[in-house]
């Protein structure tokens, strides 16, 4: 049994001072003050003085970090990426996967779900839990860098192919919704507890409409790869900030979106309806140079990661995705976390994770007050 103490703690939709996080087994048992419980004698104690408890960040869509790309890493890669993550306070990620030829991103889904069942006992490092597919089922018009030739019309028999692929452990899915057969497999989808995103797609605002009353319920790096914002045909964009119901997600970093547009969407959305991600790629966290994002050579310079001239996902860290949102939006700490723990952990149905509460995991991040993280815990271990 681990108690452990701050000076303040987020829930994050609460404020707690002087708070005592009991864990036992990986697991919170007890959330108190410290005026107010009495840490039992056996108990070990892990004070992390004037800092915040915050729950684990959570990333719903990251590509790869520390140098490896999650269509190809293996045990040690995962690893190294795993651990990146968790001294940047992520605890939880979705593996993002590519456009690919339908052999390698069927392998490329087999070796995921093995890590992830592999990994659902590790502690002291980010836990997968579950898969996002991200393509083939895009646009050509919106595709950003996936691969025009291994693009796809949605179909239920070959979703069903990805389906087996991955074991049942595809979490998220982004479509576009506007393709010939999109509406069955996002029926189908969501059938089966799919978070279905609507991304990568030049659909007007009517497509968008029906695929949220077939089921979808979240946009992908909103502004990106979609249909711009017009007055006369809104397309998705206008769909996903004027439909409370639905959740959107956005890279703000201040290189996909500018800063006053970031800006926008949190306000619109609120910190209910907003969604931080990194949509990160192995360049995340190395130095300027080459990489690899699936089988797509990019290139990171001057903060910018490249593939031929088009932006090929990010450099972020969720971290620094939520200072940027308490420095673009203007918004304090605690609004700005739930951003990215409560909110994707909901997109994701990620049960006892991004909150601090009884019988949700011991998965937090140790912050100061300006975002920086000083730990995270996995499960109740501690990561300095």
């Amino acid at each position: 049994m681990i108690a452990f103490t701050a000076k303040h703690l987020f829930t994050p939709v609460e404020r707690i001072q002087d708070a005592v996080v009991v864990v036992d087994g990986g697991s919170i048992v007890k959330l108190s003050t410290r005026g107010s419980y009495e840490v039992p004698e056996n108990a070990e104690v892990s004070d992390f003085g004037d800092c915040i408890l915050a729950p684990g960040l959570v990333d719903i869509h990251i590509h790869g970090a520390a140098g490896h790309d999650v269509m190809h890493a293996g045990e040690a890669g995962h690893v190294n990426m795993e651990e990146f993550l968790a001294r940047h306070g992520v605890t939880s990620y979705y593996p993002t996967t590519i456009t690919a030829p339908l052999d390698r991103l069927q392998s490329a889904l087999e070796r995921l779900a093995s890590r992830i069942e592999r990994a659902s006992t590790q502690a002291g490092r980010a836990q997968p839990l579950g898969i996002h597919l991200e393509g083939p089922f895009l646009s050509h018009m919106r595709r950003g860098v996936h691969s025009p030739e291994n693009l796809l019309a949605p179909s239920v028999a070959v979703f069903e192919k990805f389906w087996q692929a991955a074991r049942g452990q595809i979490r998220l899915m982004t479509i576009a919704p506007e393709l010939e057969g999109a509406e069955e497999v996002i029926a189908e989808a969501s059938r089966r507890g799919l978070c279905v995103s609507l991304g990568h797609s030049n659909a007007e605002i009517t497509s968008a409409r029906r695929a949220i009353s077939l089921g979808a319920r979240h946009g992908t790096h909103t502004f990106n790869a979609m249909r711009p914002l017009d007055h006369r045909e809104p397309g998705i964009i206008g769909e996903l900030l004027t439909n409370p119901k639905v959740t959107a997600d956005v890279i703000a970093d201040g290189v996909h979106v500018d800063p006053a547009v970031v800006k926008l969407l949190l306000q619109v959305k609120g910190p209910e309806g907003s969604v931080l991600i990194s949509d990160a790629t192995a360049a995340t966290g190395m130095a300027e140079g080459r990489y690899k994002l699936g089988d797509l050579d990019v290139e990171v310079r001057g903060g910018r990661c490249v593939s031929d001239g088009r932006l090929a996902g990010s450099i972020l860290t969720l971290d620094k995705a939520v200072r940027n949102a308490m420095k673009f939006a203007e918004w304090d700490l605690q609004p700005s976390l739930r951003t990215a723990s409560l909110n994707p952990a909901r997109v994701a149905s990620a049960a006892g994770k991004g909150m601090i509460a009884p019988g949700a995991d011991a998965d937090f991040v140790v912050l100061t007050p300006n975002g920086d993280v000083k730990a995270t815990v996995v499960k109740g271990a501690v990561l300095q």
